[in-house]
């Protein structure tokens, strides 16, 4: 986006970081104006598009969420030049030129050399955005209320294969889990989400199902979005398994944890955007419908149970945020009680 001349007590900001406030140099690049409010639509995928801004006085403006404007910037000392004093001094009447001696003459000098050069005036260059936090793991204080692990991950797999040498589930998980298990893997994260889920899902074991969840429970986002889904589902499981035990403070930890990466995100127009799009998502969630439905119809029972994995792991999901504006948390009890008795049958 291409900018006039500004003065120099102006600077940039992208169009999405506005706020009420701000004052706003116009598309005439000759006037500025105070924002009332800041509103901002998002596209069909949830994306930033279109800033509207409302100008104290009545009227407002569509800018692009993307787009470069320019706010005043506070003041860079006192008897600092307005906008309209600034663009006198840049054209100096005659008189006032003649007149100059010393170093007022050497200011006038300077500023003829400016406009004779063509040079633009400067802009402020806003500070850089602050850093992302370094990801930490969980307070010592939260770990307190989770059993610590004894002995390797790999024993703890092993612990439960021997509970359950009838289980082809757990067997097959296990096998694969016991070569090393890789806290860098996806597909090793994935695999002791899938055990948990079986030992608790299918065979009604809390205490394992809880000692394979916490090998995932305990590590902190990475920001890759893949890995955490894993660790995602486990805190999940891990949080109503808790609240069914009557454990509510542990349970309150693992909800805690899995909100965790919510709260990272320094920028206050980023963070906003994706509040709204995370309450959307729980407000609307995929359940399946269609696809168990399907799968009844067809008399696929293999299929169906599958989806319905796949419902209850979202339930759960939508539990350990305490419910939503559309599903309530004792609706979401009834739901998972429904689901559990369907795919355990």
């Amino acid at each position: 986006m291409t900018h006039p001349p500004a003065a120099p007590n102006y600077i940039e900001q992208q169009a999405g970081s506005l706020q009420s406030g701000d004052q706003l140099l116009l598309p005439d690049g000759n006037r500025s104006a105070e924002i009332q409010r800041v509103d901002v639509e998002a596209d069909d995928f949830g994306t930033p598009a279109m800033v509207l801004a409302t100008l104290t006085g009545g009227g407002g403006l569509r800018i692009a969420a993307s787009s470069t404007v320019l706010i005043l910037g506070a003041p860079a000392g006192a008897g600092e030049p307005t906008v309209e004093e600034a663009g006198s001094a840049a054209q100096p009447s005659e008189p006032a030129a003649e007149a100059g001696s010393g170093q007022g003459s050497a200011g006038g000098q300077d500023r003829n050399a400016e406009a004779d050069s063509g040079a633009a005036p400067a802009v402020v260059v806003p500070p850089l955005p602050p850093v992302p936090p370094v990801v930490s793991g969980p307070s010592e204080e939260d770990l307190a209320l989770i059993p610590a692990l004894e002995g390797t991950p790999e024993s703890v797999v092993q612990a439960v294969a021997e509970a359950h040498p009838n289980s082809a589930g757990v067997l097959l998980l296990s096998e694969r889990l016991a070569k090393g298990i890789n806290t860098k893997s996806g597909s090793c994260l994935k695999d002791l989400s899938d055990l948990a889920q079986e030992l608790f899902i299918i065979l009604k074991d809390a205490e394992n199902a809880l000692a394979v969840a916490d090998l995932l429970n305990v590590l902190p986002f990475d920001g890759n979005r893949g890995r955490w889904a894993s660790v995602e589902a486990s805190l999940a499981l891990s949080s109503y398994i808790c609240r069914q035990l009557g454990q509510e403070e542990r349970a309150a930890v693992y909800e805690k944890f899995l909100r965790a990466p919510d709260a990272m995100e320094t920028d206050p127009f980023k963070a906003r955007i994706n509040a709204k799009v995370r309450q959307r998502s729980l407000n609307e969630p995929n359940l399946y419908d269609k696809e168990i439905f399907r799968s009844m119809d067809n008399s696929n029972p293999d299929a169906e149970r599958e989806w319905r994995l796949l419902r209850l792991e979202a339930l759960l999901f939508l539990r350990a945020h305490g419910g939503s504006e559309t599903i309530g948390a004792p609706e979401l009890e009834r739901r998972i009680g429904n689901e559990l008795e369907s795919v355990r049958s």
